[in-house]
């Protein structure tokens, strides 16, 4: 459900707040994003070969589950959206999860800008609170895409994690106005802070919406993908978006 009120907990503003424990998507947060990207973005701009479908999205005993699986030739995957339902500038994303594993597969948590249709990408601004990549067990992305990267992935961090993939973990992201600073399990991987704040190099004193997705292969996943692994599943356990009241 969407949550919006004050918490007792040091006064900080939940902004949203789900546990999955219904049985479907709560459609007045989110957004099923379906399809291979044709015909104006065709593999999503990253070679990808998923089909997102929306059954490919699912809630089982209290997860977000995303399924990646192969039928026949064709991958297929899922992909959801808060763009135009919950949108925010600064403030704290939290999100509890199980990472799918094998060659191929390529997790995300992230953010886009919400001027994305005008302010086309990298300009928008990205935030990757979370990237991995099967074919590199025990390694967590985090990463910003800004103007002046021209949509290489400059400002990232590399985290070595041995087992990640066994278990839940936290992945956070807290952001204001001064610097966007990424967590695992509540411990600091990376902080951005340019020194110089512009359109360039900080796109990021506007809105932005958060994404969830499994993409298959593409330039970061691939080329090569193990067709042993699937079906495959990202699991969500939880996410929460609260922001400080001086934010």
């Amino acid at each position: 459900m969407f949550a919006v009120f004050w918490s007792c907990m040091g006064q900080e503003q939940v902004l949203y707040e789900e546990h999955f424990n219904g049985d479907q998507l709560d459609e007045r947060s989110w957004n099923y994003e379906l399809g291979d990207g044709c015909p104006n973005l065709c593999g999503w701009g990253n070679n990808e070969r998923q089909i997102y479908a929306q059954k490919n999205v699912s809630l089982r005993d209290g997860n977000l589950v995303i399924s990646a699986t192969k039928v026949g030739e064709v991958y297929e995957s899922g992909k959801i959206t808060t763009k135009k339902k919950i949108e925010f500038q600064y403030g704290t994303v939290e999100v509890r999860a199980k990472l799918p594993e094998g060659k191929g597969v390529w997790p995300a948590i992230w953010m886009l800008g919400n001027d994305i249709d005008t302010n086309t990408w990298p300009g928008c601004g990205e935030i990757d609170i979370m990237e991995y990549v099967g074919k590199e067990p025990g390694v967590i992305h985090t990463s910003l895409h800004t103007a002046s990267s021209f949509g290489n992935t400059i400002n990232t961090k590399r985290h070595e994690m041995e087992g990640v993939e066994s278990d839940f973990h936290i992945y956070k992201t807290d952001w204001n106005k001064d610097s966007i600073k990424f967590y695992i399990d509540d411990a600091l991987v990376y902080e951005y802070s340019p020194s110089a704040k512009d359109d360039r190099t900080w796109p990021y004193d506007k809105p932005f919406y958060l994404i969830l997705n499994v993409a298959i292969g593409g330039n970061f996943g691939g080329p090569e993908v193990d067709d042993s692994i699937f079906p495959t599943e990202f699991l969500i356990d939880y996410i929460k978006i609260s922001q400080a009241p001086n934010n």
